[in-house]
């Protein structure tokens, strides 16, 4: 994959100002690209400082080899979305988390993407974009270079990626819409559970209600994440009076489901080389399709 810009007036007085202004590149990438020998003009290798002239092409190789050696690869089914040069769209399974850890060394999703990597001969770092829960299914991105990745989360810290789940929660809310905005913290002495906190991160969850079982008492809710906090709407829902349904880390077991009903179903941002909205969606895992039918 190569970023390619033509020179066709003289606002830009360098090479620099034109990978910082065209393509938002970080000073950090930019550092490596050009140590690398990765950026040229009209063919060849030069300084980021280089004066520019009509006409001149500039191009950035970001087709070079990483090492991936920290992910084992293992061939795992990939539910795959959508793929092209710059990302992979993977429709990732509950029960399947999504980083390697000391209890998932070898069963995550990023060891079968590693694998697909191996398999169609790209040599790069394995670079999820959002994160879900091991037992949260739905939507995942994987960045395909550095530079995919830098732009994606650019996007999430500007609220250009959208990112919408469903969730099944205990009881039938008073609202049928609203924001939950409680900041989130690690709770004490624990390194996985987290709760409402006042000095903790800033958390906002908008939330609306699809439909509601009154015989099941349950409520099924679409939420939309302006923020990204870890269990950020499993916490949210728990704080109000009405944890998600088989959350038995924030709320209790059910017979209903047998893992946290969150399924994340939508996700939109703006193509880092195309420059236009692509949305993305997943159909509902059976385990909550068939509390809905």
């Amino acid at each position: 994959m190569k970023l390619i810009y033509k020179v066709s007036n003289n606002i830009y007085q360098n090479v620099k100002e034109v990978l910082k202004v065209e393509f938002s590149m970080s000073d950090r990438l930019l550092l490596k690209l050009k140590k690398m020998q990765r950026i040229t003009l009209n063919g060849v290798p030069v300084y980021v400082h280089h004066s520019l002239h009509l006409g001149d092409i500039i191009e950035c190789d970001l087709d070079y080899e990483e090492d991936n050696s920290n992910i084992v690869p293992i061939p795992i089914s990939l539910s795959i979305i959508y793929e092209d040069d710059c990302y992979l769209i993977i429709d990732k399974p509950t029960g399947l988390p999504i980083h390697p850890s000391a209890y998932h060394y070898e069963d995550s999703l990023s060891n079968g993407v590693r694998f697909y990597f191996d398999k169609i001969g790209l040599k790069k770092k394995i670079r999820p974009v959002n994160r879900l829960d091991k037992d949260t299914s739905g939507l995942v991105v994987f960045a395909k270079n550095e530079y995919v990745q830098e732009c994606l989360v650019k996007q999430m810290q500007s609220k250009e990626f959208v990112k919408k789940y469903i969730a099944i929660v205990d009881g039938n809310l008073n609202s049928k819409e609203g924001i939950i905005n409680a900041p989130i913290a690690r709770k004490n002495n624990s390194i996985i559970e987290r709760c409402v906190r006042d000095d903790g991160e800033s958390a906002i969850t908008h939330y609306k209600v699809l439909s509601s079982n009154k015989e099941s008492n349950f409520d099924i809710v679409e939420c939309t994440l302006e923020t990204g906090r870890t269990h950020q709407i499993r916490v949210h829902f728990a704080h109000i009076g009405h944890p998600l349904l088989g959350d038995t880390l924030y709320g209790k077991a059910s017979s209903l489901i047998d893992r946290q009903a969150l399924h994340s179903y939508y996700i939109s941002f703006i193509h880092p080389i195309e420059k236009v909205k692509k949305v993305y969606e997943s159909n509902l895992p059976n385990d909550m399709k068939s509390m809905i039918m």
